[in-house]
């Protein structure tokens, strides 16, 4: 294990004290070199054929490290060489082996154009770890386990100082030049380094008796260094592609939580400026998205990615959050103006054309800002706020809006409930943060009684709560990044019912709500497809609704959506119709196929003729734009009735079924007996008197 602290690092902190703790550690390796010089001397004329073998594929081996998994700053590289190192040193002692720790680093500063001054740490590093190592095997022989026998425990106990040498020098010298608490930056590498330096130094011994068998042996054990060198590798790159994005190569939101919280961490000791996070949605993408495809689509995000990374200095951290959404890190923003004039020049990186196939595409972004501890205490609150305030941006057509607890809708129950939700999504394993689940309320087809098909219901029974109704959780996530985890988790457990109720030889369509922030991700439609496909799911047999007061607010930003969720397949329904704004013109653009008539109305039809009115005039104008119409709060058989009368097709509400469980809706459609309509109504209508 070698610390290979990656290239443009952050500034360096504490930085006296570090280079003093450089200058200690190679001291000491100058001292353990001095110890064992005269060792070395003794040894090298003696030294068989073997063990310049060794030597000699020490310096091959080490071809290149690649890093592990550590705290922000520096990586685990794994080098094969310290399995033939502690081999040596097992066999021939403490001078061969500081000839061979010698002659690997050389080579591996040499191929990997390293600083001097980490090459000696390295090597220092190294020889410290090598020093201890013989020590024990020095004391164990002389004085410990002379009658018992002490090989066995002798190379276990050498390994583990070897290792935990090595492990607590680098671990220091990170805590020293980027901050942070000791133990976190142990822990962040400590597995990864055991599954991988672990395993090298235990394969010594092995290749110890192979050689004190036959030289020839040695081959034979290249073969499990070389699975313990592979599996490492492939470890890294799991480990490295669970925190980048697979399009772009920047992080995801997996490495922003993971930055945030270490900056939150290194802030307290000293309380220096906490991290900045920045949440940017690039404007007007769908459009691109779908004129001229995905293709052309990811080729923007990729260079939008691009331009961020290269105009941002190596300590900003860029990430992308999902579909058209980026998120910027910086650490240690002391003020709001600096945060502000940050958040433009972000902007302003991104602001100018994009020239794909000799096509110029604008490119223009609008950003939300949020700093600690001012905006949030934690990742959760940060980021939620950052992409409240983003949202606010995009609604006053501004390039950057730093969060106002004035401009955000949400109470402080609210966030906390917010919260609570967003780990209860991120987390399905863990049923006490609370139970997420989807209710059906049956759709039913007034003349003929049929259940023509379901609306899905969000429920989420909060551990210390309760039930929380659909309402409250989506006014506390549709403003949020929550509202997309939230969407595709319901849409998921949807299309898996559907396809489940289709084996079952049942085929009903299943309503879903969605939010206008929903319509604006680019990811929305093509996850969908790849859902219906994989569950084997026609699209007809899937609606989503959107509320008529979303939708209007910014009918031509979700019209390119709506189109391609049209080509789909997917039926479209307009939910709370009436109480919005909508005009002809937008109703004839928009491919809907359905309107719900608010429940407002449809309670109110008994006692208020204006009620009765606007249904009926609601009822008309679908009929005219070709559009069913369901009616949703339907209580009681005489509202039944008169939707009827009025021609109103669908109708759901109490008076049919409440809304219930997956099994618990199949019971009640095994029992249900559609009811029967008597022509007594149009006499008694409001509407006609």
């Amino acid at each position: 294990m070698e610390s290979t602290a990656l290239r443009n690092e952050p500034p360096l902190r504490h930085k006296r004290v570090f280079v003093g703790y450089v200058a200690v550690v190679v001291a000491a390796g100058a001292a353990v070199v001095a110890l064992g010089l005269p060792g070395l001397v003794r040894a090298v004329p003696d030294l068989p054929v073997d063990g310049w073998l060794l030597i000699l594929l020490a310096a091959v081996v080490d071809a290149g490290p690649f890093s592990g998994p550590r705290q922000r700053g520096s990586s685990v590289g794994v080098f094969p060489s310290v399995c033939f190192g502690f081999t040596v040193l097992l066999l021939w002692g403490l001078g061969p082996a500081v000839l061979l720790a010698v002659v690997a680093i050389i080579g591996s500063t040499w191929r990997l154009r390293a600083k001097l001054w980490r090459a000696a740490f390295n090597l220092a590093q190294y020889l410290l770890a090598y020093g201890a190592a013989a020590l024990v095997l020095h004391t164990v022989r002389e004085d410990v386990l002379r009658a018992t026998g002490w090989h066995a425990v002798a190379v276990v106990g050498a390994a583990a100082a070897w290792f935990v040498v090595s492990e607590l020098i680098v671990d220091t010298a990170v805590r020293l030049r980027f901050g942070g608490h000791w133990w976190s930056t142990v822990r962040s590498g400590l597995s990864f380094e055991l599954q991988t330096t672990g395993a090298l130094l235990l394969l010594a011994p092995v290749l110890a008796g192979a050689i004190s068998t036959s030289p020839w042996l040695i081959a034979l054990i290249l073969v499990p260094l070389f699975a313990v060198y592979r599996s490492a590798r492939v470890a890294a790159e799991r480990d490295r592609e669970s925190r980048h994005d697979p399009l772009t190569g920047l992080a995801n939101r997996k490495a922003v939580q993971e930055r945030i919280e270490d900056d939150i961490a290194r802030r307290h000791p000293d309380g220096r400026p906490g991290p900045l996070l920045l949440v940017l949605d690039l404007d007007r993408f769908k459009e691109v998205n779908d004129a001229l495809g995905h293709g052309v689509g990811d080729r923007l995000l990729v260079e939008a990615g691009r331009r961020l990374r290269a105009r941002l200095s190596e300590d900003v951290l860029v990430a992308r959050l999902g579909g058209d959404e980026f998120a910027v890190v910086r650490t240690a923003v002391g003020d709001l103006d600096t945060a502000r004039a940050f958040a433009e020049r972000v902007a302003a990186v991104l602001a100018g054309p994009v020239h794909l196939d000799g096509m110029p595409l604008e490119v223009a972004s609008s950003i939300g800002v949020a700093v600690y501890p001012r905006h949030g205490a934690d990742f959760d609150e940060l980021l939620q706020h950052a992409d409240v305030a983003m949202y606010e941006a995009k609604q006053r057509n501004d390039a950057v809006s730093v969060y106002a607890p004035e401009a955000d809708h949400n109470s402080a129950a609210r966030l906390g409930l917010l919260g609570d939700l967003r780990r209860a999504l991120e987390r399905p394993d863990r049923p006490e943060l609370g139970e997420l689940g989807v209710f059906y309320q049956p759709q039913v087809a007034i003349d003929s009684g049929e259940v023509v098909g379901v609306e899905a219901l969000l429920r989420w029974r909060h551990p210390e709560y309760g039930m929380v109704g659909p309402e409250e959780v989506i006014r506390a996530a549709e403003h949020t990044a929550v509202m997309r985890l939230l969407t595709y988790r319901v849409l998921d457990e949807v299309v898996a019912r559907v396809a489940q109720w289709q084996r079952d030889g049942l085929r009903l369509r299943a309503a879903v709500n969605v939010s206008v922030r929903d319509l604006h991700t680019a990811d929305l439609v093509d996850h969908l497809a790849a859902l219906l496909d994989r569950h084997e799911v026609a699209p007809s047999q899937i609606e989503l609704e959107i509320t008529e007061g979303a939708l209007m607010a910014d009918p031509r930003r979700v019209l390119a959506t709506l189109r391609r969720l049209d080509r789909l397949g997917i039926a479209l329904s307009l939910d709370d119709f009436g109480t919005g704004y909508s005009s002809m013109l937008h109703l004839r653009r928009l491919p809907l196929s359905e309107v719900k008539i608010d429940r407002s109305f449809v309670l109110g039809m008994g006692s208020d003729p204006d009620d009765a009115a606007i249904v009926r005039s609601i009822i008309d104008l679908a009929g005219a734009l070709g559009m069913r119409v369901v009616a949703e709060g339907v209580e009681d058989e005489r509202t039944w009735r008169r939707l009827s009368a009025l021609g109103c097709q669908i109708a759901q509400g109490w008076f049919y079924a409440r809304p219930m469980p997956a099994a618990e809706f199949t019971s009640w459609l095994a029992r249900y007996r559609p009811p029967r309509i008597r022509q007594t109504v149009e006499a008694t209508d409001p509407a006609h008197t």
